[in-house]
């Protein structure tokens, strides 16, 4: 079991945030977040946890500003689960895992209002282009479908 603080920097106030770690499914831990205010404060634990990965979100607030940025700590806890396969082998003295800070915008994270949009764009151009072909064109794949459920019924 350890745990380590890690320092959120560059933060805006008023502002939504995503903490995510995700880590190898094959390493037998189990991950935690807690979310510090400021180092005498005591932990706030809000977090969800998904296959693999940990969640938090929070919200920052004015109260604790360093000039324009709000000060902000997580705290990351490991501890080893399962059963360890050799008995004579010791546990993991290390664990590896990816955290990530993300800011929010309406609940989503900024990288991804690309492929949102881009999904929008998608819908709206499968509305527009069926009513745009020719009409010739949609009236040939009606007729070959019906001769093909014609032919159906005759045999």
């Amino acid at each position: 079991m350890g745990s380590r603080l890690y320092h959120l920097q560059g933060l805006k106030p008023d502002t939504w945030y995503e903490v995510k770690i995700s880590y190898p499914g094959s390493i037998p831990a189990s991950f935690s977040l807690e979310l510090k205010r400021d180092l005498r404060s005591p932990v706030e634990k809000q977090s969800r946890k998904l296959l693999d990965t940990e969640k938090l979100i929070f919200r920052t607030e004015s109260i604790n500003l360093q000039g324009d940025q709000v000060d902000m700590h997580i705290l990351v806890t490991v501890k080893s689960e399962g059963v360890v396969a050799i008995p004579s082998v010791q546990e993991r003295e290390s664990f590896i895992f990816n955290i990530v800070c993300d800011e929010l915008l309406v609940g989503i994270p900024h990288k991804a209002w690309g492929v949102a949009i881009l999904v929008i764009i998608c819908l709206i151009l499968s509305f527009i282009i069926p009513s745009r072909l020719p009409s010739w064109l949609l009236k040939a794949n009606q007729t070959q479908g019906s001769v093909n459920h014609h032919s159906s019924k005759n045999s």
